[in-house]
C-alpha cells in the first residue's frame, strides 16, 4: 500500500520574465514502511520534490497524496529533517521537542515524558537540559530527528540530514537512523548526494535526471544492515550502477 504518492508533478520557478521548469511529470510512490533514497546531480530537483511532499512548497500541476488523501500543506503525518538543524537556541534540547509537540496539539502534561522518550531513542537521554550551543553537530541533528519523530508521523522526509557532519559522525548517524527505522517502521524519503549512504540505508534508490525520474534500483541487501556491508561485491556493484546512471541520465527536457 502506497503511503506517499506523487502523480504527474510539475513545478517551475519564475526567472525574470520566464519560468524555469524544475520538475516535469514526476510519478513516484513510497510504500508503507519503505526507505527510499532520492539521488541525482545538483540542481535536478531532489530538494524541491521533498519540500513539495512535506507541504512546504506549492506546485503547478499534479497531485500529492498521503494514504490516498490529497495534501494541501504541512501536517503531523509527515516529519521533516533538514541539513540545518533549525533548533531554537533559547530552548534546551528537551524544550525544542516539547515545543513541537505542543504545536502538534499534544496535551502539555504529556510533552515532557514524550520528549524524554525520544531523546533516549536517539541516545541523548542525559542531554535534555543542554542548550543547542552546547551540543555538537551530530547531537543537534539527533535532537532534530527526535523532534521530528516525537509526534509519531507516518512519513519521515529527510533532506541531506547528515551532509554537514564529519565522516565518522555521519556513519554513526546512519547506523542510528537504521536502528530507529527498524523500531518505528516509518516510510522514509531520504535525499542525499552520497551514493554509499543511499545504498547502505535504502530499500529502493530513485535516480533523478533533470526534473524527471531517470531510473530506480531495488537494494537487495539483507537487513539489519552493518557497516561491513559496504565492502561486499553486491554493495559495491550497486553503488557503481547508481553512480553510472547519475553520470549518464537518459531523460532530459
Amino acid at each position: 500500500m502506497a503511503t506517499l504518492s506523487l502523480h504527474q508533478l510539475v513545478k517551475s520557478f519564475p526567472v525574470g520574465k520566464t519560468r524555469k521548469q524544475v520538475l516535469n511529470g514526476i510519478d513516484l510512490s513510497l510504500n508503507d514502511n519503505e526507505f527510499v533514497s532520492i539521488v541525482g546531480a545538483s540542481g535536478c530537483g531532489k530538494s524541491t520534490l521533498l519540500s513539495i511532499a512535506a507541504g512546504l512548497e506549492d506546485f503547478d500541476a499534479g497531485d500529492v497524496r498521503v494514504d490516498d488523501r490529497s495534501i494541501t500543506g504541512p501536517g503531523i503525518d509527515r516529519g521533516v529533517v533538514f541539513q540545518t538543524y533549525t533548533l531554537l537556541p533559547w530552548l534546551t534540547a528537551r524544550q525544542n521537542i516539547e515545543f513541537a509537540l505542543k504545536a502538534a496539539g499534544t496535551p502539555a502534561r504529556q510533552c515532557r515524558d514524550i520528549a524524554q522518550q525520544n531523546l533516549e531513542l536517539v541516545k541523548l537521554g542525559s542531554s535534555g537540559d543542554r542548550w543547542p550551543a552546547e551540543l555538537s553537530g551530530g547531537m543537534k541533528q539527533r535532537v532534530a530527528i527526535a523532534r521530528a519523530l516525537s509526534y509519531r508521523p507516518k512519513i519521515l522526509l529527510m533532506d541531506e540530514p547528515f551532509g554537514a557532519l564529519d565522516a565518522m559522525t555521519r556513519h554513526q548517524m546512519q547506523q542510528l537512523l537504521i536502528e530507529i527505522w527498524e523500531v518505528h517502521r516509518l516510510t522514509v524519503m531520504f535525499v542525499t548526494h552520497d551514493i554509499e549512504e543511499a545504498v547502505f540505508l535504502s530499500d529502493r534508490i530513485v535516480v533523478m535526471g533533470k526534473g524527471t525520474i531517470d531510473s530506480t534500483f531495488d537494494v537487495p541487501l539483507p537487513r539489519p544492515r552493518h557497516e561491513t556491508m559496504n565492502r561486499t561485491p553486491d554493495f559495491l556493484n550497486l553503488q557503481h550502477q547508481v553512480l553510472d546512471r547519475i553520470r549518464h541520465p537518459d531523460n532530459q527536457f
